[in-house]
């Protein structure tokens, strides 16, 4: 933990349980896809220098796989000036974190401030559906909890209901993956990579405010106990916005 960080509670340190998405295949390309290293790894290192306490877990527990052009050590090198993810990935201790996660049923919600759920290609197609995923999150966020969504993580926003069965981002401003960054991911690569694109589905929601900023650029919003970023660059972003919520 960096000298210059205040720790107002260092014998009761804030509790954050980060959900990263499970393997699955894409029906749309055939690629493997996972979690992207960036959104999980930036929120941890922002939260553990905070001293906090952060946890990994998945929806349906097990091993999580990268979505390849987010590991720095991929042969593509997309990712290659990512040295926070490098250096994760690279320490024994912090990648055996993503070996055996628990699942969410594995999980007591009761002893953590905060849930981040990070994104990556996988949760448009394992998390768009996970009603028990859904319910885990709605019943986080009514417990008067902080909530943070990044990227195509947000897609659970667009199903996610309370209690009274409104949508969570009901009269919330909020923000997700955009269109022109889709537009930018299928151009890349020369194909469809998406199911279905996030702003398109979240601009549908009459009562909801979802906006988005520059193209690849750092992006979050706060709404209340609601947390949201853009891409995959906004990760730091929302989880500082995590800590202005919890304020400590």
């Amino acid at each position: 933990m960096s000298a210059n960080i205040s720790v107002r509670n260092p014998d009761q340190p804030k509790r954050v349980l980060i959900v990263v998405a499970n393997p699955a295949v894409s029906p749309v390309t055939g690629w493997p896809v996972g979690a992207w290293a960036s959104e999980f790894v930036h929120p941890y290192w922002e939260f553990t220098e905070r001293g906090y306490s952060v946890d990994i877990a998945s929806p349906q527990g097990g091993t999580i796989a990268l979505d390849s052009w987010s590991d720095p050590r991929d042969a593509s090198e997309y990712s290659a000036h990512d040295l926070l993810s490098l250096g994760f990935l690279s320490s024994p201790k912090h990648a055996a974190l993503l070996e055996n996660t628990p699942s969410i049923a594995e999980i007591d919600p009761n002893v953590y401030d905060a849930l981040f759920v990070a994104g990556g290609q996988s949760p448009m197609i394992t998390m768009i559906d996970d009603e028990r995923l859904h319910t885990f999150v709605a019943k986080f966020y009514e417990s008067g909890k902080v909530l943070a969504v990044v990227c195509h993580g947000t897609c659970i926003l667009l199903k996610t209901r309370l209690a009274d069965g409104s949508l969570l981002v009901a009269d919330k401003t909020w923000t997700g993956f955009a269109n022109s960054e889709e537009q930018f991911a299928d151009s890349f690569v020369g194909k469809r990579i998406q199911p279905f694109w996030i702003e398109d589905a979240a601009k549908q929601i009459e009562n909801s405010n979802f906006i988005v900023s520059a193209r690849f650029q750092p992006f979050a919003v706060r709404d209340g106990r609601l947390i949201t970023g853009q891409q995959q660059y906004s990760g730091a972003a929302a989880a500082k916005l995590v800590i202005e919520a919890l304020g400590v």
